[in-house]
């Protein structure tokens, strides 16, 4: 329903937007859309012959839907804003700073760019005020606040990364109607997914359809796997500690997670093809036995960008769905996700820079992400019906009903481990070693390179 607005906030907000309606997708008021945190903001900011530049890794169509919500904050507030995106970002971003030609803001496609940076000191700490301002709104708002605080300059850790759209890992497919035929219902623990995998072998049918093949990358869902049952498993510090070798990856906390993933993919009942298939089956070809007659799994764990895989023309929400890869109810770990995000920091700090940043605080900026697809944030304050579909309103539930939010560990991890000895080490394993023998192999890499 449209809303009308009365005073300096409506004045505000209709003097800039009537320079800019041809640039404004959605028009004033209608849609799923918090208007008044628009109008408010708009009444608070006033930027008129101020410029910010922004680069980052967004080309398009991504470029496309971000200058789509930029171009509400030129109209509140007058101020220029220039987006570059760039495939080679993470190598010009650096260039650009140590020549003084860095823009006013950056965006970072994880934290590990942003952090070293930081470190010397090339960008301009967001404050307490916006650090209290993600522990307040952001659901897990502690994990975001500490994925984006960093040392500065030696100076002492400082809050720097404001994370603007998220992407899911800790997600399981399967097709509605194959659990209807079925009578299985959607589980809401790990105790009843266990349950589960043994009522469909029962049943005379196979659980999971699981696939390490991705050419020189094979191997890489099986992190994903681990680093899921990581955090089912052990506390996030301890997780933390692992990404950083503080723990030791063969320690009996990550040979436990590595063994839990054991018991799905090297079990023959639970896997189509049987365990020695899970190796050699490609990760793009092995959720395609979900939709099989009868079907040759019944579950499929992967992140929230798989549908493009499905068969063509697959209606995600009706012929195929997910849910939340669930952790232990007899633990007291919360509901922790598995993902990654994109981080925005400030490289050229300014007025308008700062506004832009609080912007992007508002509802509405998220919300007009939110409503062109491909975006999804832990903003407790949006309103969920502004999702472009019905299952990125489901993926943005599960972004706010964590308690804990984790990046990629293998991406964390030093290039050697993360995307080497860790990807060969689950193919190993998966092929018969044992998994202590495996953690050994992968803490001997990561030693060589220490």
């Amino acid at each position: 329903m449209k809303k009308f607005y009365t005073g300096a906030a409506v004045i505000a907000l209709t003097a800039t937007m009537a320079h800019a309606d041809a640039h404004l997708i959605f028009a004033e008021g209608e849609g799923a859309f918090s208007w008044d945190s628009y109008a408010d903001f708009a009444a608070g900011h006033d930027y008129a012959g101020q410029n910010v530049t922004i680069s980052g890794p967004w080309m398009s169509p991504e470029a496309d839907y971000f200058n789509n919500m930029v171009a509400y904050f030129e109209a509140a507030t007058g101020a220029d804003v220039s987006y570059v995106g760039s495939d080679s970002f993470e190598q010009q971003i650096v260039i650009d700073v140590e020549a003084g030609a860095a823009p006013n803001l950056a965006v970072f496609p994880q934290p590990g760019l942003a952090a070293s940076l930081a470190s010397q000191g090339k960008l301009s700490p967001l404050g307490a005020d916006a650090r209290q301002w993600v522990l307040d709104n952001y659901a897990a708002g502690q994990s975001w606040v500490d994925l984006g605080t960093y040392d500065n300059a030696g100076a002492g850790d400082d809050f720097f990364g404001f994370f603007f759209n998220v992407n899911l890992k800790s997600l399981v497919w399967y097709v509605p109607e194959n659990f209807e035929d079925a009578g299985y219902e959607v589980p809401t623990s790990m105790e009843e997914l266990k349950a589960l995998t043994d009522q469909i072998v029962a049943d005379g049918g196979t659980p999971w359809c699981i696939g390490l093949g991705s050419g020189a990358a094979t191997g890489w869902p099986a992190t994903d796997w681990v680093e899921d049952l990581m955090l089912r498993t052990q506390p996030a510090s301890v997780y933390d500690a692992w990404t950083t070798n503080e723990l030791p990856f063969n320690s009996p906390e990550v040979i436990g997670a590595i063994e839990e993933f054991g018991a799905f993919a090297k079990n023959d009942a639970y896997v189509a093809g049987g365990a020695g298939a899970v190796a050699t089956t490609d990760f793009r070809d092995s959720p395609k036995g979900l939709f099989d007659a009868p079907p040759a799994c019944y579950m499929h764990r992967q992140a929230s960008f798989i549908p493009a895989f499905f068969p063509e023309g697959t209606e995600v929400g009706t012929d195929a769905d997910f849910f939340y890869f669930p952790s232990y109810a007899d633990k007291d770990l919360g509901n922790p996700v598995l993902g990654g995000g994109t981080l925005m920091a400030v490289t050229n700090a300014s007025d308008a820079t700062a506004g832009f940043m609080a912007f992007l605080q508002t509802p509405f900026a998220q919300e007009v992400m939110m409503a062109q697809g491909g975006f999804l944030t832990p903003h407790l304050g949006v309103n969920n019906d502004a999702y472009a579909s019905a299952a990125l309103k489901s993926q943005g539930e599960i972004l706010q009903g964590a308690t804990t939010f984790r990046f990629d560990g293998s991406d964390l991890m030093p290039g050697a481990v993360g995307a080497g000895s860790f990807w060969t080490g689950m193919v190993d394993y998966v092929g018969g070693a044992s998994a202590e023998d495996v953690a050994n192999a992968i803490q001997t890499s990561w030693d060589a390179i220490k």
